[in-house]
């Protein structure tokens, strides 16, 4: 009874040594921040928020296996929250798009805009492309202004280091969409 009691344990122990390494991304911030000037902008924008769906809030990147189905991977997984590391992108992309500005993650006061997105897609796809969608409100001096991306690139390599480098991209694309309306106001 020994010998096999021992021989369970020396099974358990090399299956739990010989199980693969978890992987953990985070999004590179891809613009560099222009610097500010000391005196105070008249243009102030809050990101409020960012939010995710519940696919893309656990840890683990998303890939889309067919049309209906996606796979939440549990090897391959976010280094910090997702919809977090999306806002603090998107603070860094938008002060490097927009200078003149002053982009917060925090509130700025009174007299700020204040920006929120609702992300519906940050994956990647079965035929080789990643996909970013979702949609963005800004409100600016009383009015409201609310716009959908949609942005496709194609994945120039396999796995996950490739996948999210190019999902790094398209959110970067997805946010000069913003900035570009952004910018437009009076």
């Amino acid at each position: 009874m020994k010998k096999w009691l021992a021989f369970a344990v020396a099974a358990a122990l090399s299956a739990c040594s010989s199980s693969e390494d978890k992987t953990y991304y985070q999004l590179p911030v891809v613009a560099q921040p222009v610097a500010q000037s000391q005196t105070l902008s008249n243009h102030q924008l809050w990101v409020d928020q960012v939010t995710v769906p519940d696919f893309l809030a656990g840890n683990g990147v998303a890939y889309q296996t067919t049309d209906v189905q996606y796979v939440i991977a549990t090897q391959n997984l976010w280094a910090s929250p997702l919809d977090q590391q999306l806002r603090n992108t998107l603070v860094a992309n938008l002060s490097a798009q927009l200078p003149g500005w002053v982009i917060s993650s925090q509130p700025l006061g009174s007299e700020q805009d204040v920006l929120s997105v609702n992300v519906t897609g940050f994956h990647g796809r079965y035929d080789g492309r990643v996909i970013v969608s979702g949609e963005w409100l800004l409100y600016h001096r009383g009015q409201i202004s609310k716009r959908p991306f949609w942005v496709e690139l194609k994945q120039e390599q396999d796995g996950y280091d490739a996948m999210v480098s190019t999902l790094s991209r398209a959110w970067q694309q997805a946010t000069q969409g913003v900035s570009g309306q952004i910018s437009r106001l009076p």
